[in-house]
C-alpha cells in the first residue's frame, strides 16, 4: 500500500513536471524571465521557505514559558466487596441452646469517581524564558538572511544555467561551421591531389583535421545536452531563444562594493545573529543554576459512591512554589561552558565569513573589469584571424602557402572565436557573482516583476499564537 502511493505521488509529479514542460512555450527568451520563473516556482527556494516558517516557531515556542498550563485528570473505579458473617441465631432442640445461623455471602458493590484541574503559571525561570525568546528571534532572522542567501545562490544558478546554454549554442554553431570548412578543404585537398598538385599527405592532413573538429563538435553538442538538462532543473521548463543578457546594478568601484557587502550580505548577517543567538544560550543555561519559581492552582472533586450524593467532596487549593537548585551533577556548569565555547566560535566565524566575503567580492570585481578587456582584446583577434584565413587561402590557391597553412589558420579562427564566446559567457556571469556577493542579487534589488515573498508575514502571524495547528504552507 505505502509502496503503491509513493509510486502515485512520483507519478504525478513527474507527469505534472512534463505537464509544465510542454505547456510552457518557449517565451523565456531573457534572462530576468527565468529568473522569474524560478523565483516563483524553483522547488529549492520554496523548499527554504517552507523551512524558515518552521523556524518562526521557535519565538512562539519561547515565549510559551511564559504562559500557564492547564489539564485535566479524572478516575473512575468500581469496587466489588464480599463478606462472609453471623447475621442471627436459633434454638436446637437438639443441642439444647442457640446456634449461630451463616448467612450466605453479603456482596456490596460500590462506584467511586473524582475528578481535578490543575493550572500552573510560570513566575520566575532565572530569567531563561527572555533569553530563550532572544535567542529564537536571532535565530529566526539568521533563518531570513539564509533565505536570502538561497535566494541568491537560486537566481546565480539561473544566471550560470542560462549562459551556458546561450555559449553551448554558439559552441555548437562554430563547431559545425568549422566541420563544414574542413569538410571543403578535404575535398579541395583531394581534387588537387587528383591532378598532382599536392601530396598524400597534404589529403592526411586535412582528414586529420576534419576528424578532430567532429569531436570537438560532439563534445560541444554533449556539453550543450548537459547545459539544457541544468536549465531545465533550475528553470522548470526547456530554454527558447535566448539573448545575450546585460548586467545591472554594477558598483561604480570596488571600495563601494566592499562597503555595500559589509553591510547587507545575507551569509554575513546571518552569522552575525547566529553570534547574538549563542551568547542569549549563555544565560539560558546559565538560568538552570537561578531560582525558579510558580503559582499552583487546582481543584478536584471525589465521590466514593456515586449513588450517595451526600459523600461528595471537593478542595480548591492555591499557592506558590519555589525551587532553588544547589548541586546538579556537574551538568549545568558543563552546559554553560559548552555555551561559551559555542558563542566564541561563532565570533570567530563571523571573522572567517568577514573575510570570504570580501575575497568573493574582489574576486569577482576584478574578473569582471578584466574580462572587458579580455572581450575587447578577443575581438580584435577573431578580426585578425578572418583576415588571416582569408589571405592564406588565397594564397593556397596561387601556390605559395601549403594545405597545413590552411588548417593552421582555420584553427586559429576558431580558437579566437572560442576565446570570445567565452569571455562574454564569462562576463555576465562574474557580473551577477559580484552582486550575489555583494547581496544584491535578489528579486527585490534585480527588479524582477513577481510578487516579492515576506518571509515576516508567516512569523507575524504565529509570534503570539497561544492556540491551534492550522498552518499556511508553500505549495
Amino acid at each position: 500500500m505505502t509502496r503503491n502511493w509513493v509510486r502515485a505521488v512520483l507519478s504525478g509529479v513527474a507527469i505534472s513536471a512534463a505537464a509544465v514542460t510542454l505547456s510552457v512555450s518557449a517565451a523565456a527568451d531573457t534572462l530576468f524571465a527565468a529568473m522569474e520563473k524560478a523565483y516563483v516556482t524553483n522547488p529549492t527556494l520554496n523548499a527554504a521557505r517552507a523551512g524558515q516558517r518552521a523556524t518562526d516557531e521557535l519565538v512562539p515556542q519561547a515565549l510559551s514559558g511564559w504562559r500557564p498550563t492547564v489539564g485535566i485528570g479524572a478516575e473512575l473505579n468500581r469496587t466489588r466487596n464480599t463478606n462472609e458473617g453471623v447475621t442471627s441465631f436459633t434454638v436446637d432442640p437438639n443441642v439444647g441452646g442457640f446456634v449461630p445461623t451463616v448467612d450466605p455471602l453479603a456482596i456490596n458493590n460500590a462506584t467511586s469517581g473524582s475528578v481535578s484541574i490543575q493550572l500552573a503559571q510560570p513566575l520566575f525561570r532565572g530569567f531563561g524564558t527572555v533569553n530563550s525568546t532572544k535567542a529564537a528571534a536571532a535565530r529566526v532572522d539568521a533563518g531570513k538572511q539564509g533565505l536570502l542567501g538561497t535566494e541568491q545562490q537560486v537566481l546565480f544558478d539561473v544566471v550560470q544555467a542560462y549562459m551556458d546554454v546561450y555559449a553551448g549554442r554558439q559552441f555548437v554553431s562554430l563547431r559545425r561551421q568549422d566541420v563544414a570548412a574542413l569538410q571543403a578543404q578535404v575535398k579541395a585537398a583531394q581534387d588537387r591531389f587528383a591532378v598532382g598538385e599536392i601530396t598524400r599527405t597534404d589529403v592526411a592532413q586535412a582528414q586529420a583535421r576534419l576528424a578532430e573538429a567532429q569531436s570537438f563538435l560532439v563534445n560541444a553538442q554533449t556539453d550543450l545536452a548537459r547545459a539544457v538538462a541544468t536549465y531545465v532543473q533550475v528553470v522548470g521548463h526547456e530554454p527558447g531563444k535566448l539573448n545575450y543578457p546585460k548586467v545591472v546594478n554594477i558598483p561604480n568601484s570596488l571600495k563601494t562594493a566592499l562597503d555595500v557587502a559589509g553591510q547587507i550580505n545575507p551569509q554575513l548577517l546571518a552569522q552575525a545573529f547566529v553570534e547574538v543567538a549563542r551568547n542569549s544560550d549563555i544565560k539560558v543555561a546559565f538560568s538552570n543554576l537561578l531560582p525558579s519559581a510558580d503559582l499552583v492552582a487546582s481543584a478536584s472533586g471525589s465521590d466514593p459512591d456515586l449513588t450517595v450524593s451526600q459523600d461528595r467532596s471537593s478542595v480548591l487549593q492555591v499557592g506558590a512554589q519555589l525551587s532553588i537548585p544547589l548541586y546538579e551533577a556537574g551538568i549545568v556548569y558543563s552546559q554553560v561552558r559548552e555555551a561559551k565555547q559555542l558563542a566564541s566560535q561563532s565570533r570567530i566565524q563571523v571573522i572567517e565569513v568577514a573575510r570570504a566575503v570580501r575575497q568573493a567580492v574582489a574576486s569577482s570585481w576584478n574578473a569582471y573589469v578584466g574580462l572587458a578587456q579580455i572581450i575587447k582584446n578577443t575581438r580584435t583577434q577573431v578580426s585578425a584571424a578572418q583576415l588571416a584565413l582569408q589571405g592564406v587561402q588565397a594564397e593556397y590557391q596561387a601556390g605559395t602557402r601549403t594545405t597545413l597553412d590552411v588548417l593552421d589558420a582555420q584553427r586559429d579562427l576558431v580558437q579566437a572565436q572560442v576565446l570570445q564566446v567565452t569571455a562574454e559567457r564569462s562576463r555576465v556571469v562574474s557580473g551577477y557573482q559580484l552582486l550575489a556577493a555583494i547581496g544584491h542579487l535578489t528579486a527585490e534589488e534585480v527588479g524582477l516583476k513577481v510578487p516579492i515573498y515576506d518571509p515576516d508575514a508567516n512569523y507575524k502571524r504565529v509570534r503570539n499564537k497561544w492556540i491551534g495547528t492550522d498552518v499556511k504552507t508553500i505549495e
